[in-house]
């Protein structure tokens, strides 16, 4: 019953934090309602557009650390799961997924919020490093080959749940479903990025 407790405080605390809008906070700092100019999205690719380089920092910084708080919080909470030899502290999962959620659906601006990629990013290097450097890497070859970053996202997100089935990383079922979750909710908010990229009007980045 405890853990029970403890695992839907992780969730909570996680949300809360990711509702933490860097890009929103920092476009307001700017005069700017980020979710009305660009792309509409309050996340760093827009930020960088709309906005400049010293704005897209601090929402780098501020997404980056929100991802990593959450999961400092789950991990202090310390309720894992073992399954043989293989062990994962959920709530460091829960918290993870909280962040993204609260990103994604912040509850202090509307339920209107990014598309989560970058706190998703912090949360893997939390989770697992070596996963997340392998998705990193392979989204900075798919940016670089096409110069789609909502593409390099998609496909970076994808592999991440597709490599969260392989026993080699001696991850539990719980770790599966968090995979799984995080990379359906990276993916449906890139639907529109989606619908662009098929019909071939998504912005490219420019280097």
């Amino acid at each position: 019953m405890i853990d029970i407790v403890k695992l839907f405080a992780a969730l909570a605390m996680g949300y809360l934090i990711g509702s933490l809008n860097t890009a929103v906070i920092v476009g307001k700092i700017y005069g700017k309602d980020i979710r009305s100019h660009g792309s509409k999205s309050a996340g760093l690719t827009n930020t960088l557009r709309v906005l400049g380089k010293s704005a897209a920092v601090f929402v780098l910084a501020g997404d980056i650390a929100k991802g990593v708080i959450s999961c400092l919080i789950g991990l202090f909470l310390g309720v894992s799961f073992y399954s043989g030899e293989a062990k994962d502290c959920v709530s460091l999962l829960a918290a993870g997924a909280g962040a993204v959620i609260g990103h994604n659906w912040p509850v202090y601006f509307g339920f209107k919020g990014g598309k989560g990629a970058l706190t998703a990013v912090a949360v893997l290097f939390m989770v697992d490093w070596v996963m997340a450097l392998i998705c990193l890497g392979f989204f900075v070859i798919i940016v670089a080959l096409t110069r789609y970053v909502s593409l390099g996202t998609i496909c970076a997100t994808m592999l991440f749940a597709a490599i969260s089935f392989i026993p080699v990383f001696g991850n539990t079922l719980y770790f599966t479903i968090f995979a799984c979750l995080l990379a359906l909710m990276v993916i449906f908010r890139h639907r529109e990025n989606i619908q662009r990229l098929l019909s071939g009007t998504e912005n490219k980045l420019i280097f």
